[in-house]
């Protein structure tokens, strides 16, 4: 039994377990002998040219990729899925692009094939990682222990996925495998017959490093030690076996670099939707911050608490009336206790978060745990939005302090600039042009993906 588009040609095909979608398949003709002997010499004189007629990045024939992504792509609720996403939908354009994912049970991942109906193939594995607190979840940390893994990566090997992974590649139907994210890593096969583009957007151990220097609770402080440093080596071992690894900044190169020397290591920057995310003339609200961002990421919790406890009572100590919305989707108990306080909104989860951007006079990112960069200040720069900053949370992003946003190190100092530019309308202006016009100029997907289209072929011609 199976699912399929109304109407002709059939789009999407629903099986019992992994979804997938392919692209329709030619009709097969009554050929002669000499319409194939014609067909092989044309084919053994012409290479395939990119399926939009342009040419490549680096001018070479199309490549059949296979992209593996765990963790699920749809909904494009969360940074890293953004940058995946616009980066298949550009390659897609000029190759034949094979899409390997997850979806949690439950879930309908149709959506995702119908948007990204210009790959080749979307596959999607039903597939929940266990939760933490759980009996799989402490299952999964006992079996790190006597592992190479991380508990975080031991809990997101994905065995159906892998499997067909793997037939591919053995069977020689791509030309290059790109594991998306370090969870990617172990259900790819590195060091196999097709080259592998290791996309890493962020420094995962860094994450786990900063963690556990934030973390109070002594009894996680050991088990965060034993993670970030399981992390390291893996993420530098996973940079040394993979062909290429692409950072999404110059700050994650130089650290990935430095932790596998001998590893080829380049950074492809991020880029945004300078269209979707533009001025639409809404009217700022007066004295007014927003926050944005998945509110199940650890980092975005810490951030917000860390804003609600030490920094906003700072700046209501300057200014009376001053409001916050955080906007992202599923707040934790932590988030909701810290903003049960006079004029502070959670929306959950919403469906077009640019509203809230509209809305903001300032808009903080009080991040003190990350890696990679944060796209949400490039949504908000490309909103002409003026933006405070710690350097945790613009680490990485080629901005300039005082030109394209404020940068604040401690509660106090970015209490002061919160408030320094509430009170002034023509410097938010100037912050939100700037932004603006630089992300406009640099930043669109189209050209980031030109840059990432560039080492694919590059990870292909030099294994060739």
């Amino acid at each position: 039994m199976g699912w399929r588009a109304p109407g002709p040609p059939p789009l999407s095909r629903v099986a019992l377990g992994p979804v997938e979608r392919r692209r329709p398949a030619r009709l097969p003709q009554r050929r002669t002998w000499a319409d194939l002997l014609s067909s092989l010499r044309r084919r053994s004189a012409t290479v395939r040219r990119p399926r939009d007629g342009r040419s490549t990045a680096g001018g070479l024939s199309e490549m059949r990729i296979l992209w593996v992504k765990v963790g699920g792509l749809w909904p494009l609720n969360t940074g890293g899925r953004l940058r995946s996403f616009h980066m298949i939908s550009e390659l897609a354009r000029r190759h034949r692009v094979t899409l390997l994912t997850t979806h949690r049970p439950g879930e309908d991942p149709r959506e995702l094939a119908t948007r990204l109906s210009s790959c080749e193939r979307v596959v999607s594995f039903p597939y929940a990682p266990a939760k933490h607190e759980s009996w799989r979840f402490a299952l999964a940390v006992l079996r790190s222990w006597v592992s190479t893994l991380p508990a975080d990566l031991w809990k997101w090997r994905v065995a159906p996925l892998r499997a067909e992974a793997v037939r591919l590649v053995k069977a020689r139907e791509v030309d290059l495998c790109v594991a998306d994210f370090l969870l990617a890593i172990p259900n790819v096969q590195l060091r196999g017959p097709v080259p592998v583009l290791f996309f890493e957007h962020n420094v995962e151990h860094t994450i786990w490093q900063r963690l556990w220097q934030v973390e109070t609770r002594w009894w996680r402080r050991p088990l965060l030690a034993v993670e970030w440093r399981k992390m390291r080596r893996y993420e530098a071992r996973a940079c040394r076996r993979s062909t290429v690894t692409i950072a999404v900044s110059e700050t994650d190169r130089a650290l990935l670099a430095a932790g596998a020397p001998s590893a080829s290591v380049f950074a492809v920057p991020t880029g945004v939707d300078v269209a979707y995310f533009a001025p639409n003339g809404r009217a700022e609200v007066p004295g007014h911050l927003v926050f944005t961002g998945s509110m199940d990421w650890y980092p975005n919790e810490d951030a917000i608490v860390y804003f609600l406890e030490t920094i906003l009572p700072l700046v209501r100590r300057e200014m009376s009336g001053v409001s916050l919305t955080i906007a992202g989707r599923n707040p934790s108990p932590r988030v909701l206790r810290a903003a049960g306080q006079a004029g502070v909104k959670i929306t959950g989860t919403v469906d077009d978060i640019r509203p809230y951007i509209a809305e903001a006079a300032v808009y903080v990112v009080p991040l003190r745990v990350g890696g990679g960069t944060r796209l949400k200040i490039f949504e908000a720069l490309a909103m002409a939005k003026a933006v405070v900053s710690t350097p945790v949370g613009a680490e990485g992003l080629p901005l300039q302090p005082g030109e394209h946003f404020l940068r604040a190190e401690d509660p106090a100092e970015f209490a002061r600039a919160v408030t320094s530019l509430l009170r002034d309308p023509a410097r938010r202006r100037a912050l939100g042009a700037a932004g603006r016009r630089l992300v406009e100029e640099r930043y669109s997907w189209a050209r980031v993906a030109r840059e990432f289209e560039a080492k694919c072929e590059e990870a292909f011609t030099n294994a060739s």
